[in-house]
């Protein structure tokens, strides 16, 4: 349902460049491994403590963007005055692929609440992670541009807080 959620989510200019794959069982145990791994390698903080979590979860959501175009409205909140600017721009390739229209950021920001808040009908804990669609992109799991993960937990408490 939180798949469902994010896929029907409104998108700018009813175009859609979201993205939604579910990952559980030894996927999600290679990922929170990984989520550890690169906090290790990099230096990173924090990458170990929300891999534990990953590690500890029953499933993760990941929802991101794959080869979004522009809106074409020029508002040059992306950091260039034009689309067509924007569109000739060299790729960055860090931790996530840019630049991205802001507007394409926004549908995968709404998919992500529509998600969660999803989740949260049906009381499962839940939490939206950058650190694993970093590692979700270095693992190969997608080629998507930017990516946010969802780990989900059904105990007695949120193992999310309190970490």
């Amino acid at each position: 349902m939180m798949a469902v959620a994010a896929v029907t989510a409104p998108k700018a200019k009813g175009e859609d460049f979201v993205e939604v794959l579910a990952i559980c069982d030894e996927t999600l145990q290679s990922l929170g491994q990984a989520m550890i791994a690169y906090g290790e390698e990099s230096g990173k903080v924090n990458f170990d403590r929300d891999g534990k979590n990953v590690l500890s979860s029953d499933a993760v959501v990941l929802i991101g963007l794959k080869a979004p175009n522009t809106c074409g409205l020029n508002c040059g909140a992306c950091g260039y005055e034009l689309c067509d600017e924007f569109l000739g721009a060299p790729q960055s390739h860090g931790e996530f692929t840019g630049p991205i229209c802001a507007y394409r950021l926004l549908d995968m920001g709404i998919a992500l609440g529509s998600a969660v808040k999803t989740a949260g009908l049906f009381n499962a804990d839940n939490r939206i992670m950058y650190r694993i669609g970093v590692a979700a992109r270095r693992m190969g799991l997608v080629d998507w541009e930017f990516v946010m993960g969802i780990p989900l937990s059904v105990t007695g408490k949120s193992i999310y807080f309190d970490r």
